[in-house]
């Protein structure tokens, strides 16, 4: 597993965004109380259900590869040239 150049801000920004998403489909209403790592392991959960990204095996299922593949994710939906794609 390759480190990203900026994976903690990617991770942070996908986070925002999965929540939006999970929100904006009425699959879940986070909780300020949540920890970041419940939010992460239930957006990765739902983008895996909605086959928007590919599953991992169960055994490699951990808080480092869910934002890991969270950040892979949120970085190929950037526009080319922005600050956080190099």
């Amino acid at each position: 597993m390759k480190k990203l150049k900026h994976e903690s801000e990617l991770f942070k920004a996908a986070l925002l965004a999965g929540v939006k998403y999970a929100e904006g489909r009425k699959a879940v209403e986070f909780e300020a109380t949540d920890s970041a790592s419940d939010k992460a392991l239930y957006v990765y959960r739902l983008l895996v259900h909605d086959k928007v990204i590919a599953p991992m095996p169960e055994e490699q299922v951990s808080e480092k590869t869910i934002r890991h593949r969270l950040a892979t994710w949120y970085a190929h939906q950037l526009p080319k040239g922005h600050p956080l794609s190099d």
